[in-house]
């Protein structure tokens, strides 16, 4: 292990004002872990300790203002901080101190103008709400209201989509240099307004839980920001990055659900090592004297599904498939995600029934090669054709009807065809390394 602590990677840093969540779901707890999602080191500053749960904030404690002095001064004694974020700050007097210490070390910061929990519960006491708008404000890099915040910050009552270019273009006459009005609450739409120009950041309602989303797509603003994104970008990128953590929210309590950070991380991770399974699979194949023989009329394909795949653009496939060229597959195209229609449906059927089983290849069919399967030890099965029933599609019938009537997954499910389509086996497995290295076995023995 090397213990020396002048040889490391330095990454950004910035640094989080907001209140604490015991429940997890959103302030200072959903900050840090958008940051560390997005490869950014979180410092912060703690303004209040908030008893809070899925259902609401039961109670809010201050901390005291040298407590909160003492955090801005050991943190910024220590870290060079690119950007700060602010969330919770409950009372004028943690404004100002908030504000001061902001300015005297330079540092920009974009505003979460925080006045309510989203499952219920005020944030910001009444008399902090002129000091959010004379004082705060005026000094920030962008902020990031939600309609609701807007309309009170502004008088304006937005029902339409001018009044959200009303009410953005009062937020930066107010003093702050651009803003950013989220539509989760209108038309899912993102409203930014910086340098006298109106951009729109289109996108849709999705289903899941949304507690935390104000404050990750805040702190992911500033992460972006902090690894030198330009506004629209990390304003781009953040909304992006939020509306995979809504999607895959999770069920913790009983009221709203938190929005899930780490999706975005894990998803990119899965898309990453999908992607370079199927490459590492094509390779092997490619360089195989034999598989070649077991590329069909229609051509092979060889896919990997990500765990949480619901669509073909979640699996990993060859563009154009792979062709037989002079006795070596040959792929006709990159690796990309969506590239598979055939491979990719049934994929996702039988992920339906073992969420392990993520890969598959189709390969020409013939008794020898059945037999090959069988002599390997494979768990073969087989549907007909004939007995598909009406206004249903074939792979997810077929494929269904086997693991149904197996009780199981099988490794290889082949069909005689029928008139017009093609006799076909396909290979399954965990990943395509693994998949591709048993088509290369069935070949090298035919």
């Amino acid at each position: 292990m090397n213990n020396n602590p002048t040889q490391h990677t330095n990454i950004p840093a910035i640094l989080v004002i907001a209140g604490s969540d015991s429940g997890g779901g959103a302030g200072i707890q959903a900050d840090i872990k958008t940051a560390s999602a997005l490869g950014v080191h979180a410092a912060c500053v703690i303004t209040s300790v908030t008893a809070q749960n899925t259902l609401g904030v039961h109670s809010v404690y201050d901390l005291p203002l040298d407590v909160i002095e003492a955090q801005f001064d050991a943190v910024l004694s220590d870290i060079e901080i690119g950007f700060a974020k602010c969330g919770m700050l409950n009372s004028p007097e943690i404004m100002r101190l908030v504000l001061a210490k902001l300015a005297e070390h330079d540092i920009p910061f974009v505003l979460d103008t925080v006045m309510a929990a989203e499952a219920g519960g005020s944030l910001m006491q009444d008399t902090a709400i002129d000091v959010l708008r004379d004082e705060m404000i005026p000094t920030a890099y962008v902020i990031t209201p939600n309609i609701h915040e807007a309309s009170r910050l502004t008088g304006t009552q937005i029902k339409y989509r001018e009044d959200v270019y009303t009410a953005l273009e009062k937020l930066v006459q107010l003093g702050a240099r651009s803003a950013v009005i989220t539509g989760g609450h209108f038309d899912a739409t993102d409203y930014l307004y910086t340098n006298d120009e109106h951009v729109s950041i289109p996108g849709s309602f999705i289903e899941g839980g949304t507690h935390g989303a104000g404050c990750s797509y805040a702190t992911a603003i500033t992460s972006y920001l902090c690894k030198g994104y330009t506004l629209e970008s990390a304003c781009r990128s953040a909304k992006d990055f939020v509306t995979h953590a809504i999607a895959a929210s999770v069920a913790i309590g009983h009221g709203a659900h938190p929005v899930n950070q780490s999706a975005y991380m894990i998803e990119m991770g899965e898309r990453f090592m999908a992607l370079s399974d199927v490459r590492e699979a094509v390779e092997l194949l490619v360089a195989s004297d034999t598989a070649h023989v077991l590329i069909p009329e229609v051509r092979s394909n060889i896919g990997k599904a990500i765990t949480n795949a619901v669509l073909e653009s979640d699996v990993a496939a060859v563009n154009g498939r792979m062709v037989d060229m002079r006795g070596r597959i040959q792929p006709v195209g990159a690796v990309d995600f969506g590239a598979s229609g055939h491979v990719a449906r049934i994929i996702l059927v039988v992920m339906g029934y073992d969420i392990i089983r993520r890969s598959g290849m189709n390969i020409r069919y013939s008794e020898k090669a059945v037999q090959v399967c069988e002599e390997m030890g494979l768990r073969c099965a087989s549907f007909r054709r004939q007995d598909e029933p009406a206004n249903v599609k074939t792979m997810d019938w077929g494929v269904s009807s086997v693991i149904e009537r197996l009780g199981y997954v099988p490794d290889m499910i082949y069909d005689l065809g029928d008139v017009g389509k093609e006799p076909m086996i396909r290979i399954l497995g965990d990943n395509a390394v693994d998949v591709a290295t048993v088509v290369v076995k069935i070949a090298n023995r035919l």
